[in-house]
């Protein structure tokens, strides 16, 4: 298989805020994957917008987590407006929907098998049926629902014997942010496959969810479709959120330090 005998692009990283972020395109994120993949190396993904970044400066467990990242690629349009200003000026942005229905395709041409940890039991069995039906032969090793409540040790070390057991070369996880990099980050060297953390990419594909219009994910108003759609959930998170960013974002554009 390529992704086995390739060898892997270097790592090229910029800063966003403060928090370091891989410049790279989609086929070096998904030649990485598939390579990690390969070997069942227990690595954590992290796909970064302006929410992730922004939690970093404020959350010193989740800045610790990123920074041990083995990827972290630039999602929401602002951070990867960012990366470019710093010299990366064709960086595209990586994000979790489309990186997940990215890796299906190479998954299922390279016989490589996915596990898939996190929202509701329905919308994993909506989620299993739409990757069957786009991707016959893509090999689907597992699925698991966690509770609400944190998982025992006792529990946790069944899932992740469970999860090793089925010989899955990745693992995506959809627990929303930060929970999932700190469960990713926690579960690094216990899981014998590549982890990445893609957000609401289950709801999305499993159609629980609808995805803002194409035109609204190019000029990074992604954001806004959210917080239409769910806004006394989001109204909060998103004002101080993008207020926080911008600011940030200014000071660091302007050349002035923390």
């Amino acid at each position: 298989m390529l992704s086995t005998i390739m060898p892997l692009p270097a790592r090229r990283r910029g800063r966003v805020i403060g928090a370091s972020i891989d410049a790279l395109d989609w086929d070096e994120a998904l030649t990485k994957l598939l390579h990690w993949g390969a070997q069942h190396e227990s690595r954590s993904v992290f796909i970064c917008n302006a929410h992730s970044v922004v939690t970093a400066r404020r959350d010193p467990a989740f800045s610790a987590a990123l920074a041990r990242a083995d990827m972290a690629t630039p999602d929401g349009m602002p951070v990867a407006w960012m990366l470019r200003w710093q010299g990366f000026s064709a960086q595209q942005r990586i994000n979790g929907p489309d990186l997940m229905w990215r890796y299906c395709q190479r998954a299922e041409a390279e016989g490589h098998s996915l596990y898939l940890y996190g929202a509701s039991g329905d919308t994993l069995q909506a989620l299993v049926a739409v990757l069957r039906r786009h991707f016959p032969r893509l090999a689907i090793a597992g699925w698991y629902s966690p509770p609400f409540r944190p998982l025992s040790p006792v529990e946790d070390q069944e899932v992740i014997e469970r999860i090793n057991a089925s010989g899955a070369n990745a693992l995506f996880v959809g627990l929303g942010c930060p929970k999932q990099e700190l469960w990713m980050d926690e579960h690094r060297g216990r899981i014998n496959a590549v982890m990445i953390g893609v957000g609401a990419a289950f709801d999305y594909h499993a159609g629980s969810v609808r995805r803002a219009p194409l035109w609204m994910q190019r000029h990074g108003l992604e954001w806004l479709h959210r917080l239409c759609s769910e806004p006394r959930r989001l109204w909060r998170r998103y004002l101080v959120t993008n207020t926080l960013f911008l600011f940030h974002a200014l000071r660091q554009l302007l050349g002035r330090k923390d």
